[in-house]
């Protein structure tokens, strides 16, 4: 969108949210770049440019406005609704695997060289890995900085910095301030944490949003010990890289708030990544619910609640391993299965708060189970059986950077994967907005109900219209049924 001149400046001169994160604005005159929303009087249009990342702004000698801080507003939703390699890099990026693989890790991942990805990053972003990493750890430091009393030391390697230096360096260029003037201001304000140990943030997002089947669906679906609705708020623990996290999400009108608690803050960058995907903050409401609502029968039930997300999952194989249990079973047959998995299989960890106990087993703790031991039919343990092994030893992977045709190639493969738990697993897991469950019972009886097509076959069809948002349309047709994942929790 950054190419659009005429457009970009209409954004910006209406200081319209929606386009946050879709390009950047860089004042010549200040060598300031701002988000399209930014509260300032916005300069006249021959002292503009545009950028499409906070990299490219910041590799340009641009510093970040602290009037309406740009690095903090919601990602890009280009990333979250392609499947092609720039996506699947940014989505990797935001996972923080170049500040632990590196870009040759990064480019395996992807199947492609390390040049190649970068020339493709520098062609559409205007930027590379490493700077595009950069412009995260900045981000991740700020917040650090602002949220937690971490001496600044701690904060530079925790924020993914190889130096003290590197990170002063970087503070510097990005806000204009050293690290210990951003803190110093943070603290006049309302951003310092109650709870010690725990970092305490804003999650930004695209209005509108509908929290009633986002978090109606977890806290439906929530396996006892690694998830619960307490207080408001979904809780759950978190597998990461360098340790573990329990992390409790609130809606608010304006943004989610986040409360983690880290056992490393080196995690901090992944466990926000994995929180925003968990929630689908980064999607473009206006966009799907416009497409949408062009189909009569579908329009109805977007007027009737706007801002639907879909509730993904902060671990691939984690929820494919619950689709594997759900097949065929209750809401509440899944979440029993599961919590037994949970407590067997299970790392115990310590909750302050006592309402969560375990991380959900990794595929290589659950490769060595009997599968004698589990409650289920014999073909369906086979098929979990073989699920894990696949995942345990890497012949299939299900996260953020895979190819979602692939793993529907890969998963189909597999015996006793049909059409539905495919595509409920390229729907939560790989993030594929297109999915689509024309099988799945809540649809049909929403189809009978609306006056759609009845069978599978006639439903895809008729489903072509809603292209490329299927999986958003999934949510609207669900809340036809008076079910619990349709509500939010009292």
């Amino acid at each position: 969108m950054h190419t659009d001149t005429e457009r970009c400046v209409r954004a910006v001169q209406s200081k319209d949210a929606r386009f946050d994160g879709w390009f950047f604005t860089a004042v010549l005159t200040t060598r300031i770049y701002c988000r399209p929303s930014c509260p300032v009087v916005p300069p006249k249009v021959r002292n503009m440019t545009f950028y499409p990342s906070a990299a490219a702004c910041q590799q340009a000698g641009f510093r970040a406005c602290k009037r309406c801080r740009p690095d903090t507003s919601p990602g890009s939703p280009e990333w979250n609704a392609r499947a092609d390699s720039v996506a699947r890099a940014m989505r990797l990026i935001r996972d923080g695997v170049v500040d632990r693989e590196g870009v040759p890790g990064l480019a395996s991942r992807l199947g492609y060289s390390a040049r190649q990805i970068e020339r493709q990053l520098l062609a559409e972003l205007g930027a590379g890995p490493l700077a595009l990493a950069r412009a995260q750890r900045a981000q991740t430091a700020r917040l650090l900085i602002e949220t937690t009393t971490l001496p600044l030391a701690e904060v530079a390697f925790a924020a993914g910095f190889s130096s003290v230096r590197t990170f002063n360096e970087t503070v510097r260029e990005v806000f204009a301030l050293a690290p210990g003037e951003l803190r110093t201001r943070a603290a006049r304000g309302p951003l310092a944490p109650a709870t010690p140990g725990v970092i305490a943030l804003r999650l930004p997002y695209r209005a509108p949003l509908n929290p009633s089947n986002l978090f109606g669906h977890l806290a439906a679906t929530a396996v006892p010990g690694i998830e619960e609705w307490r207080d408001g708020a979904y809780r759950r623990t978190l597998t990461l890289p360098y340790g573990h996290g329990i992390v409790a999400l609130t809606p608010q009108p304006d943004h989610i708030a986040c409360r983690l608690s880290l056992t490393d803050p080196r995690d901090l960058t992944q466990a926000i990544s994995r929180c925003r995907w968990l929630l689908d903050l980064d999607a473009d409401p206006v966009a799907v619910d416009s497409q949408l609502r062009t189909d009569p029968l579908l329009a109805p039930l977007v007027d009737a609640g706007p801002g639907r997300r879909v509730p993904r999952t902060v671990d691939g194989a984690e929820f494919a391993v619950r689709a594997v249990l759900g097949q065929q079973v209750s809401t509440a047959a899944a979440r029993t299965h599961a919590a037994r998995l949970v407590t067997a299989h299970g790392v115990p960890v310590e909750d302050p708060e006592g309402g969560l106990t375990h991380l959900f087993p990794a595929p290589q703790a659950l490769a060595g189970l009997d599968p004698e031991s589990l409650a289920l039919p014999r073909t369906r343990r086979t098929t979990l059986t073989t699920l894990v092994a696949a995942l345990a030893d890497g012949t299939l992977r299900l996260g953020t950077g895979t190819d979602w045709e692939r793993a529907r190639a890969e998963l189909s493969a597999l015996p006793g994967f049909g059409p539905w738990t495919v595509e409920v697993i390229a729907m939560r897991a790989l993030g594929d907005p297109d999915a689509f469950l024309p099988t799945d019972l809540g649809i049909r009886r929403a189809a009978e109900r609306l006056g759609l097509p009845a069978t599978p076959a006639a439903l895809t069809a008729r489903a072509a219209d809603w292209r490329p948002w299927r999986a958003y349309a999934v949510q609207y047709l669900w809340t036809v049924d008076d079910h619990p994942i349709n509500h939010l929790p009292a």
